[in-house]
This record gives structure tokens, sequence and C-alpha cells, in this order.
């Protein structure tokens, strides 16, 4: 009997041993930490950034297992591009879309970048923010000095100028009231080519265009079919006059948070990600062009050597504002062209 209750009490043993090595293991599974990152954005639910985020968050929830989830924040649900820069700044948002020259704000030469015909392809583009030491610098500083990572860049659009008459050359620019955003770059734009710069919110330039108030505006090709400007405009002029890019910034704190191997898919899917974005804007690009002709608008492709010249002038400016290296900055992207 004795030897019987010894048994018993050993098999007793061993199986609460047993359970509480499995509760064990179920409770380190089940605390397993979820990281949740916030995303925000200015673009909408139905755009090409937007569809590129979407894929940025399947990739790496699909990845982590669901230990790593992204929530997005589109139609400038957390304010514009610079206040949400301000908040990844300060670590209470962790990724978000900026375009290089709006960096500019808090870093002056990186403006040089988004100068009109400064670059002449988002290729060129690239190779100026990743292979000279003008880009090196940017972005170093970007992230010692703003906790701004730059983990990936993509392909954002060109910007064309839509208008109710032919825009054959840059003669043809004289008197056009053209509607621009409050942004030097493109008052600049539109002054030095020899139209009249008129500013207007955004959200009224359809209105503005039906009435006459203004001549013409600029914009990338999927932002004139976005707005359907190309309702009240029967012309747009290839000006291709500034590349948009957009680069994917992730927080320093949000980095430093994240386990290795968490960081490690993050950064790998949002560079799979920046690509499907620039593949996006190059596929809709070249498809939107026989769809504005469809719908009855008139594509020109005026000489832009000239509109190069003329704008080139408004360089001075910036050179001096920046000082220092600026000159020498100017001279690295040209030499990658």
């Amino acid at each position: 009997m004795k030897k019987l209750l010894v048994i018993l009490l050993g098999v007793v043993i061993i199986s609460s041993f047993m359970i509480g090595c499995t509760n064990n293991s179920t409770e380190e599974a089940a605390g397993s930490k979820e990281y949740v990152l916030k995303y925000g954005m200015v673009a909408g639910n139905q755009s090409n950034e937007y569809k590129a985020a979407k894929k940025l968050a399947n990739l790496v929830k699909e990845k982590s297992d669901g230990q790593l989830k992204i929530e997005l924040f589109p139609n400038s649900q957390l304010g514009d591009d610079r206040a949400m820069l301000e908040q990844v700044k300060a670590g209470a948002l962790d990724i978000t879309l900026a375009q290089t020259s709006r960096l500019g704000i808090w870093i002056p030469r990186a403006r040089l970048i988004g100068l009109p015909y400064m670059v002449d392809s988002y290729e060129h583009l690239r190779r100026a923010l990743y292979e000279t030491e003008y880009g090196k610098k940017l972005r170093k500083e970007a992230y010692n000095k703003y906790n701004w990572k730059i983990v990936g860049n993509a392909y954002n659009g060109t910007r064309q100028t839509s208008s109710n008459r032919p825009i054959k050359s840059i003669e043809d620019m004289k008197g056009l009231k053209l509607r621009t955003p409050q942004a030097e770059i493109l008052l600049d734009y539109a002054k030095y080519a020899g139209a009249t710069p008129t500013p207007m919110a955004f959200t009224e330039v359809y209105l503005g265009l039906k009435t006459n108030s203004v001549d013409a505006q600029e914009n990338p090709l999927s932002t004139i079919k976005a707005m359907k400007f190309y309702e009240v405009q029967d012309y747009i002029a290839m000006t291709n006059h500034v590349i948009n890019d957009a680069n994917y910034i992730v927080g320093k704190s949000t980095l430093k948070k994240l386990p290795p191997e968490l960081k490690t898919i993050l950064k790998d899917s949002i560079k799979k990600a920046a690509e499907h974005h620039t593949s996006l804007f190059k596929k809709e690009e070249k498809n939107l062009i026989d769809f504005f002709k469809k719908e009855g608008v008139t594509i020109t492709r005026p000489d832009l050597a000239p509109f190069k010249k003329a704008v080139s002038k408004s360089y001075d400016k910036y050179l001096k504002k920046i000082g220092d290296g600026a000159q020498e900055a100017l001279e690295q992207i040209k030499e990658v062209r």
C-alpha cells in the first residue's frame, strides 16, 4: 500500500511539473509583446500612397506573424505633412511620408533637390540622395538632429501644367494666371517662366479654374485626374518642372523600441512598399496620357530648354539663404545626372 501511495504521489508531482511547464510556455507565447505603429499621411485612401501603405501594413503583419502591426491614418487626419514630421520628431508618430525638399523647412539645403528643373528624372533624384556627399549628409542630419530615419524613397509623380489655352512654348506662359500652392519653389516656377503666380487653397482650385479666376494650375497627372481638373481645362503641357519624391520616414525612437528581428522586417517591408509605390505612379502616368486624350484634353510638349534657363535664375537666392557649402551641394546634384 505504501509503495502504491509513493507511486501515485510521484505521478502527481511529475504531472504537476509538466502542467506547470506547459502553462509557463503558453504564458510566454501569449506574452509576446505586440507592437502597433501609427502611420500618418496627407494622401487620401484612394491614392497610390495609400495603396503602397496598405501593402506595407500587410507585409509587416504577415512577416511578423501579427506581432508587428501598422495603423494607417490617411486624409491628413493627423495634420499636414509639416505637423506629422514634427510628431515623428517628438516620438508621437511612428511613420510618415515627406518630399525631400519639404525637409528644407528644417534643413535648408534639402530645398535644392526640389528646385524646378534641378533634377531631370526620379532616377537622378535618387542618385543625388544616395550617391553624393550632399545626400549622405542630408540623411545623417535628418536622423541625428531631427530623429527622422529615411528608410525608403519612392517616386511620387512629376508636376505638369494644365491650362485653358495651349502652352506650346515659354512665350505662352506670359500673362497666364497660374495657381500654385503657397510654396516658394512653385511660386518661382510660375514667376520665372513668365506667368502670374496666383496662390490659392487646393480645395478652391476646381472652382477657380471653372470660373476663370485662374487660367492654369500645376500638379502631377495623377492629381489632375483625381481632382477632375481635366473637366475644366482643355490643355495639359508636359512641363516636367518638379520631380516629386516621397521619403518613408520612421522615428528614431520607434526603431529603438523594436526588437532587432522586427526592425529588420519593418525596413525590408518599407523598401518593398516603396518599390510598389514607384511602380504605381509610373504605370499610372503612362496610362493617363491616353486617358486625358480620350477625355478631349490636348497634350502639348513645349521645348523645355527656355523654361530651364529662365527658372534657373531663381537659384541664386536659395544658394544665398543656405550659405556655406550650397554651391558645392548644387554641383554634386548636377554631377550625378
